[in-house]
């Protein structure tokens, strides 16, 4: 049980560091280019705990679920009263939009005097908007991007080593069972040069091995030869010959997966065979790979968002129905956090301190290249909402420019309250959904 909540103490840590942080992003280039900044929070909800340096306060919320910092000026200044602005003929919904529209943009003026007029969000040039947006997801970006060096390079990836792991005691086709008896038949080609479990392989046939791919190509290479093959045991490095033998075994693709033909067959290939298999481990990685896996996980993520409606359906068909949990549907806080204690407490063989860390380092880059995808959807009061309205601004601007006409000004932005706030309510809705999901039927790695 501690192990379970050391697993959940853990993510919930990480999560906060990276929500922390994106609300940096927005912070510091925001008071670089000299905005206002009144408030740096962690959470929502009523402040337990704050303090005020300089002209921003900064806290914590009660409700861990986020954050915020409030800028101010994010709407255009109010303008007097509305009187006039409304035209008789509007219809009522046109009317409630306005005058919630100009009750915003009061509230936002009453918070600061004409003297910090040029340092409303509003009055930033579009290229500084931008930035100021963007900051945020792209702080969770970068998290994620270092995250995945720590694993790729630190903890390591899955792969087979050169170590011997087990070694076969006579030839037998390809697609056998398991099972097959070697009674009556000549001992493989490893044993008959008395590798061993355990040994590394070190050289085949003058070809140096530092990976599993290289034991492969040198094997099958060697066709029926007599090879020289250096192992290393106990420190020591001994000098074997192996007679190889030809036999069919798999075709390999580039990934090292075995091939099947289009009736699930396995597809064979006449080439040198010597009978032993690697040992999986965690093998670190060069940092080139994690561009790559950088952008495989944002492509995975990004067809996520795009299906949510899908996804959350099929979560309440089955939080509500007899349907299964898909285990690559989204999760919320709760189903995060029971993972995390998996993980923790999993006492699984092969499953060990090395394994647990690169598994809740994986977490966590993967949370957040998930707010770093989710942030972008251009819709407030998302940050690709805000980077919506100030590519709408940039390209009215220029569109009245080309045609000589005055410049139209920000896009105003309050508009779109009540969109905004029935995405929030979305937003809860779903919050609620994948809650109560996590809760009566979680996803679990070790069912």
């Amino acid at each position: 049980m501690l192990l379970f909540l050391l697993g959940i103490l853990v993510i919930a840590a990480g999560l906060a560091v990276s929500i922390a942080l994106h609300e940096v992003g927005h912070l510091v280039p925001a008071k670089l280019f000299g905005v206002r900044v009144t408030q740096y929070m962690i959470g929502f909800g009523p402040t337990v705990f704050s303090r005020t340096r300089g002209e921003t306060e900064y806290g914590l919320k009660a409700i861990p679920l986020g954050g915020y910092i409030r800028m101010i000026g994010m709407y255009p200044p109010h303008k007097g009263e509305p009187e006039g602005t409304i035209r008789e003929d509007s219809t009522g919904l046109l009317q409630q939009i306005t005058e919630l529209s100009e009750e915003a943009k009061q509230y936002e003026s009453s918070q600061y005097g004409p003297e910090d007029a040029h340092r409303t969000f509003v009055a930033l040039p579009v290229p500084k908007k931008l930035v100021v947006m963007l900051g945020g997801p792209l702080m969770n970006l970068f998290i994620s991007v270092v995250l995945m060096v720590v694993l790729v390079s630190g903890i390591g990836l899955p792969a087979v080593t050169p170590t011997v792991q087990s070694v076969s005691e006579c030839v037998v086709p390809a697609d056998a069972p398991a099972d097959v008896s070697c009674e009556g038949q000549e001992p493989a080609p490893a044993l008959a040069a008395g590798i061993r479990p355990g040994d590394t392989l070190r050289v085949i046939d003058g070809q140096e091995i530092t990976r599993w791919s290289d034991v492969t190509t040198a094997v099958r290479a060697a066709q029926d030869r007599t090879v020289e093959v250096v192992v290393e045991r106990g420190g020591e490095t001994l000098q074997l010959e192996a007679t190889m033998i030809v036999d069919a075994r798999p075709v390999l693709d580039e990934d090292g997966a075995v091939v099947l033909d289009a009736d699930g067959n396995l597809v064979t290939e006449q080439v040198g065979f010597l009978g032993v298999s690697g040992t999986p481990d965690l093998v670190p990685q060069s940092p080139a790979e994690v561009p790559e896996m950088a952008w495989s996980a944002f492509t995975q993520t990004g067809k996520l968002v795009i299906t949510l409606p899908v996804r959350l359906w099929e979560v309440a068909q089955a939080a509500f129905g007899s349907a299964e949990r898909d285990p690559n549907g989204p999760l919320g806080v709760v189903g995060v956090s029971r993972l995390a204690g998996e993980v923790a407490s999993a006492d699984e063989p092969g499953f060990e301190l090395r394994e647990k860390a690169g598994t809740m380092i994986s977490m966590l880059a993967s949370l957040n290249m998930a707010l770093f995808v989710f942030n972008l959807i251009p819709l407030l009061p998302l940050d690709g909402g805000h980077v919506a309205g100030a590519l709408l601004e940039g390209a009215r601007r220029m569109l009245a420019r080309l045609r000589g006409r005055p410049d139209p000004g920000p896009v105003d932005m309050s508009r779109m309250l009540p969109l905004t706030n029935a995405v929030a309510i979305v937003f809860i809705l779903m919050t609620v959904l994948l809650l109560y999901a996590d809760i009566v039927k979680p996803i679990t790695l070790f069912p």
